[in-house]
């Protein structure tokens, strides 16, 4: 991975699932809230798509509709986590942790930060978005990355 826009590969644990995307940067985000928490048993990190990845094995990925305008996309045969997408498939994350690929990436927002729980913390300095501030850039189309 070089620069903005870049593309990367990622897959499942089993491989049924695997996917190219272009990114719109080597920024990697950590959302803390209690869906992300649950689905992925920590801090769901993930990378923004700058459009919708081609995905090969479609028939192995399922899709959890986790609220009125999310979803959440995994391997049926392995369970591992893939991606967060809006219902409309206009905002795509992939997880970094299916990448193929982490050089150059760096952590670089958080987002839900008054969900997260106390008994995790990260080192390095971020970004932080409490809930009301993500809905409030959502609304606005402000990009916060």
């Amino acid at each position: 991975m070089t620069a903005s826009g870049s593309e990367v590969k990622g897959k499942c644990l089993c491989g049924a699932v695997k996917f190219e995307a272009h990114v719109k940067s080597q920024d990697i985000g950590a959302c803390h809230c209690e869906m992300c928490r649950r689905w992925s048993s920590g801090p769901f990190l993930c990378v923004e798509c700058a459009e919708p990845p081609q995905i090969e094995g479609v028939e192995d990925l399922s899709v959890y509709q986790s609220s009125d305008w999310g979803e959440r996309c995994f391997c049926s045969k392995c369970g591992s986590t893939l991606f967060w997408r809006t219902r409309d498939g206009s905002h795509f994350m992939a997880s970094a942790g299916a990448l193929e690929n982490s050089e150059g990436l760096r952590m670089t927002h958080e987002i839900f930060v008054d969900e997260k729980p106390d008994y995790y913390d990260f080192a390095n300095e971020t970004k932080k978005m409490t809930g009301a501030e993500v809905f409030a850039a959502f609304s606005s189309g402000a990009d916060n990355n």
